[in-house]
């Protein structure tokens, strides 16, 4: 089945080897929609972005592209190309809308991403300070509220 929209894909490429940039925007976006209703989001959101390379301000791709990156779960993306329908037309509903409901899932996205990477930080370093008996536990940080630097103070 990858073969067929292969093929498909290399058909709207020699169709458009004559055409004006803008008819081939809109055919990778006819791609694209073919692409979204029978593959991979990995592939619609690289045949969106070859459609915006020709034409940065074709709405439909945009939106394509959005809805692909929020299928695999990529907020940030999703809203940054909501917002930019939003830049080429305020009165869209829609992106409104998305960006609300998105703007949550990315701040919990983003937690998730930090409190994993602290924790990965905090093995890292108890595996290092395990050699000299110690534990990332045995440090204390207390923020100054009044210039907003951070003391560390050790703790047995």
């Amino acid at each position: 089945m990858k073969r067929h929209y292969h093929s498909m894909s290399l058909l709207y490429t020699l169709r458009l080897t004559c055409h004006h940039p803008w008819n081939y925007a809109q055919y990778v976006t006819q791609t694209v929609q073919y692409v979204f209703q029978n593959w991979e989001n990995e592939d619609a959101i690289k045949e969106c972005t070859k459609a915006l390379e020709l034409n940065p301000s074709y709405m439909k791709a945009l939106l394509r592209r959005a809805e692909a990156h929020e299928k695999l779960e990529h907020f940030e993306e999703a809203i940054a190309d909501m917002k930019k329908i939003l830049e080429l037309d305020p009165s869209n509903d829609q992106a409104k809308k998305t960006i609300r409901r998105l703007g949550p899932l990315a701040e919990e996205k983003r937690e998730k991403m930090k409190e994993e990477m602290i924790g990965k930080l905090k093995d890292m370093g108890n595996s290092l300070l395990g050699r000299f008996g110690m534990s990332v536990d045995n440090f204390k940080s207390v923020k100054d509220p009044n210039t907003g630097s951070y003391s560390i103070s050790f703790q047995r």
